[in-house]
């Protein structure tokens, strides 16, 4: 990737997260000044991800794959952040996954070289977009998904109007009733299948699902999803004895971040006659969070204990620092962080370590008794046990719930070491 022009950029004082006084840098420059959150260089609320855990998840990850033999092109959307980005093509991944065309956008501005669209690609502006990235490009790769005959129509006209050369990969798209986008039936997908193998400009080249739209408990979804994975590895079968897929390895594709030791174990009983590419599109692992996905990542070692033969699993890279700022009654702490600076789609922020710079040398564990109560658009209200001992100007640590939306809420955040030195800083394009 091509990130010399984005480290070139200068950061404005303006900027949510920047030291008032520090002026104008370039990105690039941000981890030479020797910033310390602990010193109180920053200031509050801040995001900040902790480098060892971002290397460790990275890790991680890459032995996942090696020990599976799978593919990974995580979705961009967690991030949108093309340093992470480029940090996770350097570690094997395989491209970078999208949902829009602006994301794609960004992604082709610094040079990721595979993109698959992990949705439908409509619109008479988003096709003629992504056919010119495509014709200008030889050697860009892109696959979009399709689950409908005008969505097909809609990408053999723009082919038509703006040919590449050569024909458009797209994977078919498997559903659930009542869920999202996707085909609801084998008949339907093979009907479907035949249309995109017919079609001159296009390619078959796999099939496609997000096994998290089944929804629910993570306990109750595990069979469903078994049985939506076998609906789609039964629709690539079909399309396999069919002859319908494009010359090449056929991709199995399926994108959520909770289950994808599942996806893994399904696609790999695939017995397609052909040479079969699983490729997961997990994208939260980098940054991992202290809720859902943790709790998420424990029942995927319950179901999968060879994952335990990897060492340490995954670990919350991402935190959230705010000052208290008022005391004004027992038990109650307001912190200066809210809706506009962390997640709460769904879970509220978890409070974690505090820190006091005339008191302690490094952040201490706050323990149990305390609670996020609610957010304001600027406060968070804390509940604090009776004998808490936070008081005004202290700093104290959050964990956040799913990292999508806590990460869209910064323009730029800043990758610290274990004593929190920040060592770079990332620009997120959302």
């Amino acid at each position: 990737m091509n990130l010399e022009r984005l480290l070139a950029t200068t950061v404005e004082p303006t900027t949510k997260g920047w030291p008032a006084g520090a002026g104008a840098l370039s990105l690039g420059a941000v981890g030479q000044q020797g910033w310390n959150l602990l010193r109180q260089d920053l200031p509050l609320p801040v995001a900040l991800l902790k480098g060892s855990a971002l290397s460790h998840n990275s890790r991680w990850m890459r032995q996942f794959r090696e020990r599976f033999d799978v593919a990974l092109c995580p979705h961009g959307k967690t991030t949108m952040a093309p340093q992470l980005f480029a940090r996770q093509l350097a570690d094997g991944a395989w491209g970078i996954t999208v949902a829009t065309v602006q994301q794609l956008m960004v992604c082709r501005r610094f040079g990721v070289p595979r993109v698959l669209m992990a949705n439908q690609l409509v619109g008479r502006q988003a096709i003629r977009r992504v056919l010119a990235e495509l014709e200008a490009d030889p050697g860009f790769e892109f696959l979009c998904l399709v689950d409908s005959h005008e969505g097909v129509e809609a990408l053999r006209q723009g082919l038509r109007e703006t040919p590449i050369g050569r024909p458009l990969p797209v994977l078919l798209e498997g559903g659930v009733a009542g869920g999202r986008t996707g085909v609801r039936s084998l008949e339907a997908g093979l009907v479907l299948a035949r249309a995109i193998a017919g079609a001159p400009e296009l390619a078959l080249a796999g099939v496609e699902g997000f096994e998290d739209v089944v929804g629910g408990p993570i306990a109750e979804a595990e069979p469903k999803i078994e049985a939506f994975l076998a609906f789609l590895v039964e629709l690539a079968s079909a399309c396999a004895r069919a002859d319908l897929f494009a010359p090449g390895p056929v991709i199995l594709s399926a994108g959520g971040s909770k289950h994808f030791d599942q996806v893994t174990r399904a696609f790999r009983g695939a017995k397609l006659g052909r040479e079969v590419r699983i490729v997961l599109r997990s994208g939260c692992y980098l940054s991992h969070d202290s809720k859902i996905y943790t709790d998420a990542f424990a029942r995927l070692e319950a179901r999968t204990p060879e994952v335990k033969e990897l060492g340490a699993g995954l670990s919350p890279a991402l935190e959230l620092w705010a000052a208290v700022q008022s005391t004004p009654e027992p038990g109650l702490a307001i912190a200066t962080m809210g809706k506009r600076d962390v997640s709460y789609d769904l879970d509220l922020p978890l409070p974690r370590q505090w820190f006091r710079p005339d008191l302690h040398q490094r952040p201490q564990d706050l323990g149990p008794g305390f609670q996020v109560l609610g957010l304001y658009d600027q406060h968070t209200c804390l509940r604090v046990p009776e004998t808490s001992p936070l008081r005004v100007g202290d700093l104290v640590s959050f964990g956040i719930s799913h990292p999508c939306t806590t990460f869209d809420k910064w323009q730029l955040l800043y990758v610290v070491d274990d004593d929190y030195t920040v060592t770079e800083a990332i620009r997120t394009f959302f």
